[in-house]
């Protein structure tokens, strides 16, 4: 069995709400990837670009899947999972870690979709594993003012959230007011906050304590990923358990930054992390070590957050995960939804991904993405 074509195209999803990291965007940008086999049998796959979050742009994941890293998957065999890994690797360089991962997570979803397909497996049953699932889902706080912030909790409620994600660095004091409010307003959930790098290392030491007392859970990213001295002394401060979610993409820097006793957890992202591969061997690093794991995404549309869903369930993630999409965006490519009441998500069933693409929803996306960008100044 054969790769014949490797196809990709950017469609923008329309979404609802503030969400600052697609803040003035016409849609959430997402290259659709399509890998056909000899046959005619179809994995399909998404990459996510976000440039307000990493330098991974459409424009250039369009170029890389294009160019590089799709060609270089034609001819081989899609059973053979590393092999089609390692002609990745050889298509592009990488620099400090895995080249372009963002790009090449739609084409390892695909590759696995695929996979699954030929041999009527799901992705669980790929890896041996359970199924597992139903995951549970929290609701990302994206606020600019505490006058905001009551709204977005009753919202949450009403739509049957129960635990919150909450986006914090850009003013401490704002911050720790804001986790006193959350918890007073919901006293059981779990609450996690994220502040994407945004704290230097003095600010962070200061404000760590504070969200413990405001009885905080967990503190993602409080620092810049290269910031490793700074990370080890957060972790040695102790005041809250530390993950890291941006500069982790590789398990090569998850094994590193375990060693160096830099975090209690990681924050995984398939989307992130160059795929599915990746983001297994990761959580199968923090459990040897006996570290805790989060789930998070670059607000995941349909196909990749079945990818994401199949994950969770097979390593039986027992935190709510971040994965937002059903927050913000507002369609879907699929024959069948994926199902989610409230705040939980189950596991699609079913070969692959367990999903179904309705091509006639995806050309409707098109005709859309294209009048968007006819009407573009």
């Amino acid at each position: 069995m054969k790769i014949d074509t490797v196809d990709a195209f950017l469609i923008y999803y329309p979404f609802t709400g503030y969400w600052k990291f697609l803040e003035g965007s016409p849609g959430h940008g997402v290259v659709f990837v399509k890998i056909t086999a000899e046959g005619g049998v179809v994995g399909w796959g998404q990459s996510l670009p976000v440039p307000t979050w990493s330098y991974e742009t459409p424009e250039t994941a369009l170029i890389v899947l294009k160019r590089y890293l799709g060609p270089s998957l034609i001819g081989c065999d899609p059973l053979d999972m590393e092999a089609c890994q390692r002609a990745m690797d050889r298509a592009l360089a990488p620099s400090f870690t895995t080249a372009m991962p963002i790009s090449r997570a739609g084409l390892d979803i695909a590759l696995h979709d695929l996979a699954g397909k030929l041999t009527g497996r799901s992705i669980a049953q790929m890896w041996d594993r359970p199924r597992g699932g139903p995951v549970q889902l929290n609701w990302t706080i994206n606020v600019r003012s505490l006058d905001e912030l009551d709204a977005q909790i009753e919202t949450a409620f009403h739509r049957g959230y129960r635990h919150f994600n909450v986006k914090i660095g850009s003013d401490p004091q704002f911050d720790v007011a804001m986790a006193r409010r959350i918890r007073q307003l919901a006293p059981d959930t779990y609450l996690w906050v994220d502040a994407n790098g945004h704290y230097d290392l003095a600010t962070a030491l200061e404000v760590a304590p504070k969200l413990a007392d405001a009885a905080v859970d967990v503190l993602e990213a409080p620092l810049r990923p290269n910031r490793i001295s700074g990370y080890q002394a957060l972790k040695k401060q102790g005041a809250l358990p530390i993950t890291m979610d941006e500069g982790v993409v590789s398990p090569v820097e998850a094994e590193e930054f375990i060693r160096l006793k830099m975090v209690d957890g990681l924050t995984v992202k398939v989307s992130r992390c160059g795929g599915l591969l990746s983001a297994k061997r990761q959580i199968e690093l923090v459990q040897e070590a006996g570290l805790f794991w989060l789930m998070s995404g670059l607000t995941d549309p349909d196909i990749s957050l079945a990818a994401s869903l199949a994950l969770c369930g097979a390593f039986n993630l027992d935190k709510p995960a971040a994965l937002n999409g059903p927050q913000f965006l507002t369609a879907d490519c699929l024959a069948r939804p994926l199902e989610i009441a409230g705040d939980t998500a189950q596991v699609p069933t079913g070969p692959g991904l367990g999903i179904e693409v309705d091509e006639a929803k995806v050309k409707e996306l098109l005709e859309r993405t294209k009048k968007i960008k006819r009407d573009k100044p």
